[in-house]
């Protein structure tokens, strides 16, 4: 068998690349820049973006099965970016996937594709995508996953995973921004941060797709059907932000902002963006308002049943193997301290 992975220089990417070659897969990626680790893998890298459909072919063709993760991730940007990678490079992919024969694709998606700014506690796979999106990332996702669902067929079987709050030791998104904002100063929490959220690390999130690649085939219960991925422990949101500065050796956060506050604040700054020429990112976005002041974990009794998925790393086993990561003598030397994004 081989395999495509899309977006293998990514965190979530790279995981499933190393533990398909570790299973004896012969693995090809498909990414923008080189990654001389991977060739020293054994993998055969494809240089390319997903939206240029002569690059997704020549990667596509002769591969049994594709791992989907390419997606340009984040809470702000122009939307024809994110429409381009999200949208069209994975209609490029589908296309491909038929031209070729492909039989399986396993698409990495979002819980956020179903978030509309209240809680949601223990909601399955029946919530509804949201009525209305707070960026760009969250309507082109939610189009994409719509997508690949409806392109399972009787030639093509498609699976979709919604991992949430992906986290590791070499997580350059989620501890990488809480950690680079903690040492600026710039990190708050808001009323409503003891609402239990779900995190995912990333041995569970790689453990989901492979377990979905081994079951999904026509006509099994898992094609066409998206599914809730998490580590099965949701805890507070002020918890998981200080567990994770405890793991680098930083003081924990205690006070909080009202959420309607730290709402103002992101609108304001969204403003800002919009009608100055700024670079970078708000500090704070009326999505992240709401992430932040609202519960989100989710019931996985369909992921056990239907994948067979069960973590397989714990929140302590993660969280000290990060500790063991940041606070080593090789990290300190050769991190510098990352100013906020």
């Amino acid at each position: 068998m081989r395999v495509l992975v899309t977006g293998a220089s990514g965190f979530l990417g790279s995981a499933i690349t190393r533990a398909l070659v570790q299973s004896g897969v012969q693995v090809r990626t498909l990414h923008r820049s080189d990654s001389p680790a991977l060739r020293a893998l054994g993998v055969q890298v494809c240089r390319g973006d997903v939206a240029e459909p002569d690059r997704v072919r020549a990667a596509v063709d002769g591969c049994d099965q594709v791992f989907h993760t390419a997606a340009r991730v984040g809470v702000w940007g122009h939307y024809r970016d994110y429409y381009r990678s999200n949208v069209t490079g994975t209609r490029q992919l589908l296309a491909a996937c038929r031209q070729y024969q492909v039989r399986q694709l396993i698409y990495t998606s979002t819980p956020s594709v179903v978030f509309d700014g209240r809680d949601q506690e223990n909601i399955d796979e029946s919530a509804p995508y949201a009525r209305r999106f707070y960026n760009a990332y969250q309507e082109t996702k939610a189009l994409a996953e719509q997508m690949v669902l409806e392109a399972n067929g009787a030639s093509l079987a498609t699976v979709a995973l919604r991992p949430h709050l992906i986290w590791g030791e070499r997580d350059p998104h989620l501890v990488h921004r809480v950690l680079a904002r903690a040492k600026a100063g710039r990190l708050r929490l808001v009323s409503g941060s003891r609402k239990l959220v779900d995190a995912t690390h990333i041995d569970n999130a790689v453990h989901a797709h492979l377990a979905a690649a081994r079951v999904l085939q026509v006509g099994a219960r898992c094609a066409g059907r998206a599914y809730f991925i998490a580590d099965d422990n949701p805890l507070p949101m002020r918890d998981l932000l200080n567990h994770i500065l405890r793991a680098a050796g930083l003081p924990a956060l205690q006070a909080s902002i009202p959420a309607p506050l730290a709402w103002l604040a992101g609108a304001l700054s969204e403003g800002a963006f919009r009608l100055l020429p700024l670079r970078g990112e708000p500090v704070m976005t009326r999505f992240v308002a709401r992430q932040l002041a609202t519960a989100h974990w989710y019931n996985l009794a369909a992921a056990r049943r239907d994948l067979e998925y069960a973590p397989v790393t714990t929140l302590e086993d993660g969280m000290a193997r990060l500790a063991a990561r940041l606070l080593s003598p090789a990290s300190q030397q050769s991190r510098p301290d990352a100013a906020a994004p």
